[in-house]
């Protein structure tokens, strides 16, 4: 019990790393982008095309590792405004993300481009994909009522899982993206190069930082048995008033 206790008080420094190493990916995302790719624009041209990496980062990889690490902030919180939150986090991510495709199709368009060539763009769109879907199952499931206790008990452990494994996916597509930026960019910039390198480092730690964040046994929420038994009677009323039940 004291060795839980103590993994406990260690949770809040764990969180504040994995801020740490979010911020600065963004951070260098923006400097990568903005000082060494010349900035941001929406007309067309290279600097329109900047706008994607920024935007995934700060969506698919930030967001998304922040919407999954609620549970372990919030441990305490209301179940249903930390669920509100998950999906909200979410859902932000999401918009973001939309932008950042928008950004790099409209380039590739209107620059004669061929789009969806490379294994970076086919990750990409199929991580974008799923993590649209996990979104929408999630709010089915676990924010709407018609899901039965025994439905969410079931597919809980698979929106966990896979949450995990969109994370990881998005931060492979993005070291991807940053293998391709590298070797396309004319002339070679070693000072670019390095800081994208740096940039894929920090984007591993985090993903990793957050996957043990939120499969370590310690930190998860502790169980709430006020939580618990509204659940129970809100089930029981629900299947006391279907027609079907025995």
């Amino acid at each position: 019990m004291a060795w839980g206790q103590a993994g406990v008080q260690t949770l809040p420094w764990y969180v504040v790393g994995s801020q740490v190493l979010g911020v600065a990916c963004i951070v260098m995302t923006g400097v990568w982008m903005g000082h060494y790719g010349g900035g941001y624009a929406w007309d067309g041209s290279r600097l329109q095309f900047n706008v994607h990496p920024l935007c995934m980062v700060m969506g698919l990889v930030f967001l998304y590792g922040d919407g999954v690490l609620v549970y372990r902030v919030f441990r305490n919180e209301s179940k249903r405004s930390v669920k509100i939150l998950h999906a909200l986090i979410h859902m932000m991510a999401l918009v973001i993300s939309i932008v950042g495709l928008v950004a790099v199709f409209d380039y590739h368009n209107k620059n004669n481009f061929s789009n969806m060539q490379s294994l970076h763009s086919w990750c990409g769109m199929l991580t974008f994909v799923l993590f649209f879907l996990q979104w929408l199952l999630g709010l089915s499931f676990f924010l709407f009522p018609w899901a039965s206790a025994t439905m969410r008990t079931w597919y809980l452990p698979l929106h966990a899982f896979f949450g995990l494994v969109l994370l990881a996916t998005s931060v492979a597509t993005s070291l991807m993206g940053i293998t391709e930026v590298i070797f396309s960019s004319r002339p070679p910039n070693p000072g670019a190069e390095a800081l994208a390198n740096i940039l894929g480092l920090l984007l591993v730690c985090f993903v990793v930082l957050v996957g043990y964040l939120a499969t370590k046994e310690e930190f998860r929420r502790p169980p709430n048995p006020e939580e618990e038994a509204l659940s129970v009677h809100f089930n029981t009323l629900n299947e006391g008033s279907d027609p079907s039940s025995p």
